[in-house]
């Protein structure tokens, strides 16, 4: 028995299309890695990008479980002395809940130039309306 390699011309690359409302955070964004990645389809290679683009919509109605609304912290630092932010996860739910669900995911994704590139796969829309139409995303339920 031989090991099939792929190609990047043997990819198939498909637009699937997530509803973020009523889902858990953490879950959700484990669940959008793995499509990423292509770990969900049975020709997946670790060192190709085999994973699919996803749309993920309504990111404002994403759920949070526990304390971590009050508790969780996410930091920025821009290379100056003194230089620190922070912003909890609640004012980031707030204020932008689509890069709540983008750091989640980067998180979870490769740190190398394939994941920078798994990465460009995502596109991440707060309410129900984004301009990706004529890619005819498939609707898929987590």
């Amino acid at each position: 028995m031989n090991t099939q390699s792929y190609k990047q011309t043997d990819i198939q690359e498909n637009w699937i299309l997530l509803d973020a409302k009523g889902k858990t955070l953490g879950r959700f964004a484990a669940q959008i890695a793995k499509i990423l990645s292509g770990k969900n389809k049975p020709e997946y290679t670790p060192n190709a990008d085999m994973g699919d683009f996803v749309v993920v919509v309504n990111a404002k109605d994403v759920h949070v479980s526990g304390k971590k609304r009050d508790q969780k912290r996410y930091y920025r630092h821009s290379g100056y002395p003194g230089g620190i932010q922070s912003k909890l996860l609640g004012e980031m739910l707030d204020s932008s809940p689509s890069e709540a669900i983008k750091s989640a995911v980067k998180g979870m994704l490769p740190k190398s130039k394939l994941g920078r590139k798994m990465f460009s796969k995502l596109k991440v829309y707060d309410d129900s309306e984004h301009p990706h139409i004529a890619q005819n995303p498939q609707l898929r339920d987590l």
